[in-house]
């Protein structure tokens, strides 16, 4: 038998991250994400559900209980569930830093409470069995270094007052680290920062393959640079060893996880600078062994599968529309996804 678990989940959050600014492509419709996903099929296969980011024009924030029962049954007139939200908590979209001042953190704190809020909703009407509330420092490398420990400290305080919330709406907080995020942006200070927190299994990490696996080159963190600046990516071994290592340290927080393709460069669009590049699925320059990389977080140090993820998500952010906007680039995704399953999932 196929396995069936994890389920399998497309994001909604390409459609708008470095997109709708005048220098950029339009954002690309809800409605056009849910039907591309659900008409996405490999042998008989479909994707499970979507993750959503929860902000206008897709998913206004502060919807009332009558207007997430509606989003709940469109989505559910697709055939799909939900899962992981993307809380706006930036401040340009009516958050705040997790390190600033008390307003900043008010505001951080009350995108995550609302975002719960909907999340519990959802749970209760059975669209949502598994995810968790997505969240980053909101904050620049460069601010964060002026003051290491203290800001750390700070942003903890912040992810721990979130957990609380969280734990409140029977939710989790899931923190995804990349290189544009201060505090988030290294292997060793993600796991600094969550040991810092102290609620394992209510804030934890969301791995995301690309932008994990830049950690291993020390973008905007050289000192926990694990490859030499002259590695050449035909050494697969050692790309290996040093994924492992990244994946060995944060595996044990991970509680949301995305599979990702990246060519190893940084990419912005829009006001989202400074990230990680996805790549398309099937990229040539493609960095990573996405089935056997994804073990490295779907499995434990020993190669046991950790069955801690009921669902996974793909995430292509910053491709362009003409990409996103094609069924059969989700029709690849999703072959991609049914072999991470196959290898790592197992069946209920």
């Amino acid at each position: 038998m196929a396995n069936n678990y994890p389920k399998l989940h497309n994001a909604a959050w390409p459609g708008i991250v470095g997109k709708g600014t005048p220098d950029s492509e339009p954002i690309i419709a809800l409605d056009t994400l849910l039907k591309l996903t659900a008409n996405a099929e490999v042998d008989g296969q479909k994707f499970d559900g979507i993750d959503l980011f929860v902000t206008a024009p897709h998913f206004d924030i502060d919807a009332d209980a009558g207007e997430v029962r509606r989003m709940t049954d469109h989505i559910a007139s697709y055939g799909l569930k939900v899962g992981s939200f993307v809380a706006p908590i930036w401040g340009g979209a009516g958050g705040g830093s997790a390190m600033g001042d008390a307003d900043d953190v008010k505001r951080f704190l009350t995108q995550v409470k609302k975002a719960a809020k909907i999340g519990q909703q959802m749970r209760e009407l059975g669209i949502r069995p598994t995810g968790g509330i997505r969240v980053d420092s909101s904050t620049g490398v460069e601010a964060w270094d002026k003051d290491p420990e203290g800001n750390t400290r700070k942003i903890a305080d912040t992810f721990r007052e979130a957990g609380k919330i969280a734990q409140d709406h029977g939710e989790i907080i899931v923190a995804e680290g990349e290189i544009c995020w201060g505090g988030m942006h290294s292997w060793r200070e993600n796991v600094k920062l969550l040991e810092m927190v102290g609620m394992p299994g209510i804030v934890g990490y969301q791995a995301d393959m690309a932008h994990s696996m830049l950690f291993v080159l020390g973008a905007n963190a050289e000192a926990d640079r694990i490859l030499p600046k002259d590695f050449e990516w035909s050494d697969k071994a050692a790309l290996d060893a040093a994924y492992h290592k990244v994946a060995d340290a944060l595996r044990p927080w991970t509680l949301d996880f995305h599979v990702a393709q990246n060519d190893g460069t940084t990419f912005g669009s829009g006001d989202h600078e400074k990230t990680g590049r996805h790549c398309q699925i099937d990229d040539p320059n493609g960095r990573l062994d996405v089935t056997k990389h994804a073990g490295y977080w779907l499995r434990d140090d020993k190669g046991n599968l950790t069955r801690r993820m009921r669902h996974i998500c793909w995430d292509g952010c910053m491709f362009p529309n003409a990409v996103m906007e094609r069924q059969e680039t989700w029709n690849k995704v999703l072959g991609a996804m049914l072999k991470v399953r196959e290898a790592h999932g197992w069946v209920e």
